[in-house]
Formats: C-alpha cells, structure tokens, sequence
C-alpha cells in the first residue's frame, strides 16, 4: 500500500468586522485551496496570531476597537515575515498610503474585485524569504563595498519584500535602472515582466496611448489592438525613468490609474484591472517641482510612498577600482578581448576624478580607452579625463580636486551640525542624506570627534 503524505494547508488571517466581507474572502480563498481564519476586530485578531503560523493576513482599515494600521505594525514588529495587505475605504488614497508606509504588502480597495484579491494572494503567498544585507538574488548586481551602497542593498533587500511604490532618486548616471531592476529582480514579481519607460522620450500626444493602449479604430492609424506599458507589465514591474518630464495632463491620468488599479484604453468604453508595481525614478527634485507648479502633490503623494537615495560615484570613491574592473571585464567580453589591467595611477587617477556623470560616465571612460589604448594597460594618458571646473573664488591648482570636494563637504557637513546644535539625526535630514551615511562621513573627514 503506498503511503500517502499529508500537506498543510497554507492558512490565512482575515480581518474584517463586515459578515459578507468575511465571508466573500473565506470562500475565495477555500476556493484557492487555503484555510481562513476569520477575525472580526483587532483583539481577536492578536490572539490567532499569537496562536497560529500564518502565511498571510488581509485587514479592514476600519475595526470596531481600533486601526487595521495598528495591527499593520503589530504584525511588522512582531511578525516580520508575515506579509499583511489591508482593504480601504474606495477612493481612500492617504489610508493605502498610510498603510504602506507602515509595511503592508499592499491593499485592496473596497468593493474588492475578486481578480485583483486573487493576484495579491498569489503574489503574497510567492514572498520570498527575509533578505540578509547585501545579499543579492536577481541577477542584477550593484557593486561596492563603500558604506553607501552598502546601505542602499540593504534597503532594497527590506523594498523587495512589499509591493509600496519606490522613488528612487539620484544624480544622472547613478544607476536608478539598475537598482529597479535589483528590487524586481528579489521581489516577488521576479518572474514577472520590468518594463523600463523613459517618460521623457514620448511625445505628449502619443502617451495616452503608449501608456494605456488602444482599440482598433479608435483613431485614425489604428490598425490593431495594442497593450500600453501597463498591460505589458501586467504581474510584474512598471519603471517610470525621469518621472519628472511628464506632463500635467499625463500626470492626472497616471495618478488615477496608480490609485484604482485600473486603466482605459482609447476607444473602450470599459476599464481594466492591472496588477502592476510602480517604480520611478528621477534626477530632479519633486518637491521643488510641486512648489513650482510643474508637478502634481498628490502625485508625488502615490509614488513617493518609499523613496530611496542613490549616492553619486564620488560619494563612493573606494569602490571605483572595483567598478573599473567589473566594467573593463564586461567590455572585453563583449569584443572577445582579454581584459587589460589599469595602472595604479590610473586607479589613482580615477578615484581622484569628480565623476559629474557617474557611473555612466566611467563606463563611456574606459570604453574609449579600451578602444584608444597605446600599450597593454591603460594608463592616465588612456584615460583622457575631462580637468575639473573651478571655482571661480578657487584659483585653478590651489588644491588637488578631492582636497577641495572634501573642503566643500566637510563646511557643508559642520554648517548643518552647528544649525542642528549637532544633532546628526537633524543634520543628516538637513543634508538629505541618511544618519549612517552622515556618519561614514564623518568618520571618513576626520569630523568623528
């Protein structure tokens, strides 16, 4: 007789003090093979918890003796790998928002349509597991062992983990693509499409369309049917590059599409539901956009729900001979060439460099000099790096170029210090950098004491 092996069924808790809410998601979820375990206020819902393992748990917003945002953060701190998704109010955007900044995976807005439940169940339940600092499962790396990265793939192993939208901001050529792709890449949408769109390369008469698609014959030269950026990212990621460039009237229809889940393609008279992430970029800053009137607030508001800082290149100097080398090997390849060595001065020379296009511009550096160079290593001659523009108040070489980036560091480091009576959590938020970074730099200025 072949013995047969009995498997636990995933259980979920559900938190809801509506009987026809309660009941329309235990069925659903008996109908995907899951055990629900109902709870109809936040008292109840602590004592399963404290009871039971679960793999999910879906919250109201609203319970009878408190907010389904305290259990949000009850279930963060005491159950860090259990992924919690609430239900709001319809057209609640501060409640979704608020939740999601609190830890959720992600919500559902009232009335719940049942696909949209299902996909956010599918995709919770598929959660990988907690990501350890610096580890990296996509394919997709981000090189550097310097302080700042450092902290940045420990916050993208944290990002993965829920489905909020992330704003990632940093100078041109930081590499914000590159750390998208590393949050997909070790979500849950791993498996699903990243479709990267430059919001500044589309015509403004043609992005309706490209964005939300179109029905055959809505307008003159449509032959066919076509899926827009959100449909072809359907269970998977959407990354919206220089997020900033968009225009106002476009600004209005994707706040609208991020909010309902929802799109209309030109010609129909029928929206769709769309599973996507939102991830957006820029190397503008939105709030002095929305002051300015160029930008939506309650835009900024929907996708600035996490926002992550990248560190230009010269932030991260010590990592440069590590990314030289990684970039060379990858050239080399690309042109079956055995990879050349750098120089110690040219290593020197390069750490020494501003990098005014970062990342990016070191790539374009040593693709010339891999193309250019004169011997069997590159050296500075190789290198042809642009000279550094001065000050005008700095005669040209008063100072090696990192002596005075590090003058003008250290005086913008002491002048926040002394405006914040030296409180480095309010200087740190003074600067627009984070508290660790405030202190790898001071450390690094001499400044620690």
């Amino acid at each position: 007789m072949k013995s047969t092996k009995m498997v636990a069924k995933k259980r979920v808790l559900v938190v809801d003090d509506e009987d026809d809410i309660r009941e329309l998601l235990d069925l659903t979820l008996a109908k995907m093979g899951l055990v629900a375990d109902c709870a109809a206020s936040l008292t109840d819902a602590r004592r399963l918890l404290e009871k039971n393992s679960y793999q999910l748990c879906l919250t109201d917003m609203r319970l009878p003796d408190g907010e389904g945002l305290s259990l949000v953060r009850i279930i963060g701190e005491q159950y860090p790998t259990l992924p919690v998704a609430v239900i709001t109010a319809h057209g609640s955007a501060e409640n979704a928002v608020s939740a999601l900044k609190a830890g959720a995976f992600d919500y559902l807005a009232k009335p719940v349509a049942l696909d949209q439940l299902r996909a956010l169940i599918r995709g919770a339940l598929n959660l990988p597991g907690a990501v350890a600092a610096g580890q990296e499962h996509g394919t997709t790396l981000l090189l550097g062992q310097s302080a700042p990265i450092t902290e940045v793939r420990t916050l993208i192993g944290r990002i993965s983990r829920s489905q909020a939208p992330v704003h990632i901001t940093g100078e041109s050529g930081s590499g914000k693509e590159l750390v998208a792709r590393s949050i997909h890449g070790q979500g849950v949408r791993q498996e699903g499409p990243f479709v990267p769109v430059n919001c500044g390369a589309i015509p403004e008469s043609l992005m309706e369309s490209e964005f939300f698609g179109y029905r055959k014959g809505a307008f003159t030269g449509a032959d066919s049917e076509r899926e827009g950026f959100f449909q072809a990212a359907r269970g998977g990621t959407l990354f919206l590059d220089e997020v900033a460039d968009l225009p106002l009237s476009m600004q209005v229809k994707l706040l609208r599409a991020i909010q309902e889940k929802r799109v209309r393609r030109i010609g129909s008279t029928t929206e769709e539901n769309v599973d996507v992430r939102i991830i957006s970029a820029t190397h503008q800053n939105l709030r002095q956009l929305v002051e300015a009137g160029r930008f939506r607030q309650d835009l900024l508001f929907r996708l600035n729900v996490i926002e992550l800082r990248l560190p230009a290149l010269r932030e991260c100097v010590e990592d440069v001979p590590l990314l030289a080398r990684a970039i060379l090997a990858r050239l080399a390849g690309a042109h079956a060439v055995t990879a050349p060595e750098l120089t110690a001065q040219a290593i020197d020379a390069l750490q020494r460099y501003a990098f005014p296009g970062n990342v990016r511009e070191l790539e374009n550096i040593l693709e010339r000099a891999l193309a250019l160079m004169a011997g069997t290593c590159i050296d500075v001659s190789d290198l042809n790096l642009a000279p550094a523009p001065m000050k005008a108040d700095i005669p040209a070489g008063q100072l090696p170029l990192q002596e005075f980036l590090d003058s003008q560091e250290r005086q913008a480091i002491l002048d926040a210090l002394q405006k914040t009576r030296y409180n480095q959590t309010a200087a740190a938020r003074l600067l627009g950098v984070t508290f660790r970074s405030l202190r790898y730099r001071l450390d690094r200025l001499g400044l620690k004491e």
